[in-house]
């Protein structure tokens, strides 16, 4: 079982992973080949994503900016995915993942679709993601995390204008992890996304780099 801190240390490196999307609304199935290399966030990387949010509508407290607070883990990626049909698209993005304990203020963000619910556990840890660029809209995003270690997963559910999308990332072995990627239509304000338009599965392997 890994710790939260644990947990993202095991996630650097490289990885490759082959999806497979299904489209439930149109019936579509698409691959896609992608790989990673992930690097630890340092300190001032972190504090880049963290500034705007010293105060404003989500708050964060200033200690989480300090060299002693180990557990606000994060990633550097970039990544080159290519699709079955031969389109390529290429992102390079920070990550920082801040418990509840340092957020002061924190946001208001719609229901949660049901992938995402989870009941309340002393063990879970909660919080919120800050990213420097999204994956489906350009700009700065922040979502909601959670951690279970007893099962080695860290779920992320982004909020963007048009969607609601719930990535899952579960750490089976040293060198394995398996991805899920729910992504709902965002319906009006106050109701739950019940509509999904895309679920993807994927299994990513660590490589071993030479040198």
């Amino acid at each position: 079982m890994l710790t939260f801190e644990e947990f993202f240390a095991a996630c650097a490196g490289v990885w490759r992973t082959e999806r497979i999307y299904h489209y439930p609304q149109s019936g579509e199935v698409e691959r896609s080949y992608t790989e990673f290399r992930v690097a630890a966030l340092h300190e001032a990387a972190k504090q880049k994503i963290l500034s705007p949010y010293m105060s404003g509508e989500l708050t964060i407290a200033a200690a989480a900016l300090t060299s002693d607070a180990p557990s606000c883990p994060g990633f550097a990626i970039a990544f080159e995915t290519r699709s079955e049909t031969g389109e390529e698209v290429s992102m390079s993005l920070s990550a920082l993942f801040v418990p509840n304990v340092y957020i002061t203020q924190p946001i208001e963000l719609p229901k949660l679709p049901i992938a995402a619910q989870l009941a309340a556990s002393d063990e879970v840890i909660e919080g919120v993601y800050l990213r420097d660029e999204g994956y489906s809209e350009a700009g700065a995003i922040a979502g909601r995390f959670t951690y279970q270690p007893t099962r080695q997963t860290l779920e992320m559910t982004t909020y963007y204008r048009r969607s609601v999308a719930v990535d899952q990332m579960r750490l089976i072995a040293p060198t394995l992890r398996m991805r899920t990627i729910v992504t709902y239509q965002r319906p009006a304000a106050d109701e739950l996304p019940t509509t999904i338009t895309l679920v993807g599965f994927g299994l990513e392997h660590r490589q071993v780099v030479a040198g």
